[in-house]
């Protein structure tokens, strides 16, 4: 396991190489520049802020200088946060998508498990229809839908919950609601496809015929083997779900990676914009890793060799 897991981050380098590479041009084929927004400044000024941040040489001479930081883990100074440099603001706001994506994703697989699990056993009932129709709704419509939604009338008219802000447990619930609820929509609908196929399988009537509880037999062998699908899924949602607050966090006025991101698009803030993109991909790719070798775990039948 330990041999795969190295191949995999070796292989993981390309892919953050063609993800730096790209991310590097295209931000700056964008029109306009770090210091557009900043009042007129003297040409001279201009000058020597562009030799500061070495935007004064060419594009390649750019690139190499830029890729050699990144290899020494440098992803350089903010060009408009005076004073930090991008690894620290990565640092300063990852604690908070963390805890927003983790806690959407915990409570998207808890009640997405349940939901699937309550649906595959009423199959083809009402509850079974509600639960699906449901979830389609909660997959068709985006969370940057829901998320004003939930704020206008929780928020605004209702006045129970605080609309923005960050770090108490109110201040949470709507924004770890509106992430978590196409996740949940997701989840339920794998949960309940696998677990239906489970239900018909040859060891379930092998265990009912055995005289083994139908809560055991559910609990231990159906809703287990249910899981694999929705395990495998949990690494690139989980991902998503960290890298995709970017909205969310913005709604909210949350001060986590995303909203880092968003400012540092609009501000031309190349530094930080490729610093959190890289960061992002670094995420994704060690997420999938983290799933795979879960996988392994619980499927037996799984070979690293």
């Amino acid at each position: 396991m330990l041999s795969y897991a190295v191949r995999r981050l070796l292989g993981a380098i390309p892919t953050l190489l063609v993800i730096l590479t790209i991310t590097f041009f295209l931000v700056r084929l964008a029109p306009g520049g770090p210091f557009d927004g900043e009042r007129t400044l003297p040409a001279e000024i201009e000058r020597n802020l562009a030799a500061v941040y070495h935007l004064d040489e060419p594009l390649p001479m750019q690139y190499l200088r830029y890729l050699g930081q990144v290899a020494q883990g440098d992803f350089g100074p903010s060009f408009k946060y005076k004073d930090f440099s991008v690894t620290q603001l990565i640092w300063s706001g990852f604690p908070v998508s963390l805890q927003l994506g983790g806690t959407a994703m915990l409570l998207a697989v808890v009640i997405g498990t349940a939901l699937g699990a309550f649906a595959a056993l009423r199959q083809n009932s009402g509850l079974d229809h509600a639960v699906m129709g449901t979830a389609m709704v909660g997959i068709a419509v985006p969370n940057f839908v829901i998320a004003p939604l939930l704020t206008l009338v929780l928020g605004v008219h209702l006045g129970l919950l605080p609309t923005g802000g960050w770090g108490t447990w109110q201040q949470m619930l709507l924004p770890v609601v509106a992430l978590a609820l196409p996740q949940i929509a997701y989840i339920a609908r794998m949960t309940r496809a696998s677990m239906i196929e489970l239900l018909r399988s040859n060891f379930i009537r092998t265990a009912r015929a055995k005289g083994l509880p139908e809560r055991v037999t559910i609990l231990r062998h159906a809703l287990k083997g249910a899981l694999l699908p929705v395990v495998s899924y949990l690494g690139p949602a989980t991902a998503a779900v960290i890298t995709g607050s970017v909205v969310i966090e913005q709604i909210f006025g949350i001060p986590g990676i995303g909203r880092y991101f968003v400012q540092g698009a609009l501000n031309r803030d190349y530094t930080l914009v490729m610093g959190v993109v890289i960061f992002y991909g670094v995420l994704i790719i060690l997420f999938n890793l983290i799933v795979d070798l879960a996988y392994g775990l619980l499927d037996p039948r799984v070979r690293y060799d």
